[in-house]
């Protein structure tokens, strides 16, 4: 199982934590990754948005913009039908424009259904594990030459609790969670001599999004903490203060909005 740890009592990130990163954030166009774009950038970051649905991008960027962080960058791409040759191109691009990866936020995700594995929908739960797995792995894979040009480097994968103990109906989404968790460990292990890479899971919790309705739709959305309440976390691992951690789940305690 993997090791959880918690956010450092009173920890409060500096103003500039980010200052002169490049930053890859995946499914930022909405939820939480929206909001870790704009705080990345908030605290000094060029953040790359990537997405399927540009004309949510756009509006972050100018969000971004608006509020006075560093030009983001947009890059469209639908995680689900992507091509292993997409994910090359994507490295390339990146590489010519920036040089390298200061940190990589693997974000989106879609959740399936909540349904017993005898009575899953077989192309659903392909569709839930290519876009929650498959897609993480290969932008990983075409990402890591960059994170490793960087001084300070970190690359993160957003897990959830069924990640960690598998709980029943949550199918594909649960056992993607594992998989993602595993990929992590197993990625950390074998970067251990990059000193200068870390690699980690993060788990937000139940926090304020479309997906944690669709999962829980009787649940009071008031009652829930907001993707703004755990961005502490994120800029936690993705700065520098979480040197020493690789390998490890950080895990959000949300309070009440």
């Amino acid at each position: 199982m993997t090791t959880e740890i918690q956010l450092p009592e009173d920890y409060t990130p500096a103003t500039d934590i980010l200052k002169d990163r490049t930053i890859l954030v995946t499914g930022a166009g909405s939820g939480i990754g929206r909001v870790a774009a704009k705080t990345f950038a908030a605290h000094g970051a060029t953040v790359i948005l990537l997405g399927r649905t540009v004309a949510k991008l756009e509006q972050v960027y100018d969000e971004i913009e608006a509020d006075g962080g560093a030009q983001p960058a947009i890059y469209p791409l639908n995680l689900e039908g992507a091509s292993p040759k997409d994910y090359e191109e994507l490295g390339e691009r990146l590489n010519e424009t920036f040089g390298k990866l200061d940190g990589l936020l693997h974000n989106a995700a879609i959740l399936g259904t909540l349904t017993p594995i005898e009575l899953y929908d077989i192309e659903l739960w392909h569709k839930v594990l290519h876009v929650n797995v498959n897609a993480p792995f290969m932008m990983t894979q075409a990402c890591l030459p960059l994170l490793r040009k960087s001084a300070d480097a970190t690359l993160i994968f957003t897990s959830a609790d069924v990640g960690r103990k598998g709980r029943a109906y949550w199918g594909a989404y649960g056992v993607a969670n594992h998989g993602l968790e595993g990929m992590m460990e197993i990625l950390a292990d074998e970067e251990e001599h990059q000193q200068n890479l870390r690699i980690n899971c993060i788990d937000p919790g139940p926090v304020r999004t479309r997906m944690r309705e669709s999962a829980y739709p009787g649940e009071n959305p008031q009652a829930l903490a907001r993707p703004e309440d755990v961005m502490k976390h994120y800029l936690y691992l993705m700065g520098p203060d979480s040197q020493g951690h690789s390998g490890v789940c950080l895990c959000c305690q949300n309070k009440t909005a």
